[in-house]
């Protein structure tokens, strides 16, 4: 993902002895002229970190007094915690404690815990103490140098998920959770760097500065620290949780028709989204409308015209903000047109803002298949999911950018044998057919080429879900029409039969319609339309519009089956997982 935002601790970490080291200075105003947005992390009293520094002109933000306080270049200034209460700065006196005070901040000698400790316990005060170095710092609960950073991000309209955070010491280690990277510095504390990202190698301030040119140099986070943030997609045999990483990863999810791909793709969206990320979902068939019940998600589309471009871009340059298009209401040659437009856009948009930080295709067979894949994604830049039932349909240069697969049931052999290819493995074709064919609703499979899967096929039991589908009640299934509202099964032009009065009736008409008819319904997007504009269930009307998607490109012959299978099985009270 893109590289916007350098968050630096200042003493131990880019100044020594209390100066800020030049080279790192001038290091970070180079990073500032290509964009990246610099802000000073410190525990210091701002009027202190100020003086020190020689001015603060050289970032675009300050948080002082560990979280608590935060400044900008045109002279505003954010109070976030509260100042300790006086009384317990007069007790403080009165026991021979020394300390000074800043807005928020109470700085003192770090063998003076015991003491302050005990009066904070007396007196019952929301206070918490937290040490660096020699030093301890008392403060409100709650506040730290990550909240003080998220606080500052949210001002400056930036995300965390897009940022770098450097720190040496004891109280860096939410400085360091706040950030998409957390790096502690070698010459610092062992607890921080166990726990960071990266450790990086040196003896002061110089390496640091050496840090920022490379990272600002190449302009995205470093790619090979996936480790921290995970999203949840099921339960391994043995009971554990299998997770995996996200950033910048291409994550390819496939599946037959009503597998359940679309529902663990749901599941990836809801954890990406609950986590802080910027997710916009490329919905064809309206699958994934559920997710506007999470905060910050918005839909867009769902009825003509397709939503405007400028319109998309304009709701995804919020960092908060996540977008599903929903195109569902298009036919099939205005979505790939649409696609052609919008695809372009979005690379635009990440590659100048870095949003959104997850792009998700649905029904990616139908749209990148073309040579023009280079035009329509970023991947180099990663971090998109591609959603298909025929992996084997897709460009070749897209599956070889693939880095994670999660594979729902699949019986077609060619698609199996695709996948089996991107993985270098031909000869364990014979055994993942077996298990891709047999999985249930519920299950999903792991790759072997993802770090996450132990070089192996790993089969496990899906998370729930937070925004699950809705099933309808049985008794609409026989919910008789009204006069206008049944469908009539023609056959140039003449009816055929009785009009369907109900779904059940539709279903039971089914089986004695020719194919001639049925395929002459399906090519006109007949049955969908009915369905949605009559039943208003655009749920099934969407699942139905793929069926009849797949008979136009001639991936079936015949509509019956499926399509009777499919109104059933949406009406009925199964409780499976995956719907």
């Amino acid at each position: 993902m893109k590289f916007e935002v350098l968050a630096l601790d200042y003493d131990g970490t880019i100044a020594r002895d209390g100066k800020l080291d030049p080279d790192v200075r001038t290091a970070i105003m180079e990073a500032r002229t290509r964009g990246i947005v610099a802000v000073l992390v410190t525990g210091r009293i701002l009027s202190d970190i100020s003086l020190a520094a020689g001015g603060l002109e050289f970032v675009d933000a300050v948080v002082a007094e560990n979280g608590a306080v935060i400044a900008f270049p045109n002279g505003h200034t954010r109070l976030i915690g509260q100042p300790p209460p006086q009384a317990f700065l007069n007790q403080l006196r009165q026991r021979g404690v020394e300390f000074v005070t800043g807005q928020c901040i109470l700085d003192t000698d770090a063998d003076s815990a015991g003491k302050i400790l005990d009066l904070i316990r007396q007196l019952e005060l929301p206070l918490v103490l937290l040490f660096n170095h020699d030093r301890l710092m008392v403060l409100p609960q709650g506040i730290s140098k990550g909240t003080g950073l998220r606080a500052a991000l949210n001002a400056l309209r930036l995300s965390p998920h897009n940022a770098i955070g450097v720190g040496d010491a004891e109280n860096d280690h939410d400085l360091l959770e706040a950030c998409e990277v957390g790096v502690a510095v070698s010459w610092g504390s062992p607890a921080l760097q166990e726990k960071a990202d990266e450790v990086l190698t040196g003896d002061g301030p110089h390496a640091v500065a050496e840090y920022i040119r490379r990272t600002a140099q190449e302009m995205r986070l470093p790619q090979d620290r996936k480790g921290r943030h995970r999203i949840t997609l099921g339960t391994a045999d043995d009971g554990s949780a299998l997770t995996a990483a996200v950033q910048g990863r291409n994550i390819l999810l496939v599946g037959e028709p009503q597998s359940g791909k679309s529902w663990v793709t749901g599941l990836a969206c809801e954890q990406m989204i609950l986590q802080g990320y910027s997710v916009c979902v490329i919905d064809p068939e309206g699958d994934y409308s559920s997710l506007e019940s999470l905060p910050g998600v918005v839909v867009l589309g769902r009825a003509e015209p397709l939503p405007d471009i400028p319109d998309v871009a304009r709701a995804l340059r919020h960092f908060d903000l996540s977008v599903v298009v929903d195109l569902s209401r298009a036919q099939y040659e205005e979505k790939v047109s649409y696609l052609q437009k919008l695809m372009p856009m979005l690379i635009s948009l990440r590659q100048t803002t870095g949003l959104p930080h997850w792009i998700v295709v649905d029904e990616a067979h139908y749209f990148l298949h073309d040579p023009n894949i280079g035009d329509l994604l970023d991947l180099e830049l990663g971090s998109y999911g591609i959603v298909t039932y025929r992996p084997s349909d897709l460009n070749p240069d897209l599956l070889k950018h693939i880095e994670v697969v999660v594979a729902k049931r699949l019986t077609r052999e060619e698609d199996i044998r695709a996948l089996a290819a991107m993985v270098k493995n031909k000869d364990a074709e014979p055994q993942w057919t077996a298990t891709l064919k047999a999985l249930t609703n519920s299950e999903a499979v792991l790759l072997p080429q993802s770090e996450e899967a132990d070089g192996k096929l790993r089969r496990f039991k899906l998370y729930p879900r937070l925004t699950q589908h809705v099933r309808h009640k049985t008794k609409y299934f026989d919910l008789q029409l009204l006069p206008g509202g049944e469908f009539i099964f023609t056959d140039h032009g003449k009816a055929l039969g009785p009009p369907a009065r109900s779904l059940k009736q539709f279903v039971f008409l089914l089986s004695s319609m020719p194919a001639t008819c049925l395929g002459d319904h399906a090519r006109r997007g007949d049955f969908s339309r009915w369905i949605g504009d009559v039943f208003h269930d655009h749920r099934l009307a969407s699942d139905v519009r793929k069926i009849e998607q797949r008979y136009r490109l001639g991936y079936v012959d015949d509509v019956r089956e499926s399509m009777a299978a499919l109104i059933q099985e949406r009406y009925s009270f199964s409780h499976d997982v995956a719907l």
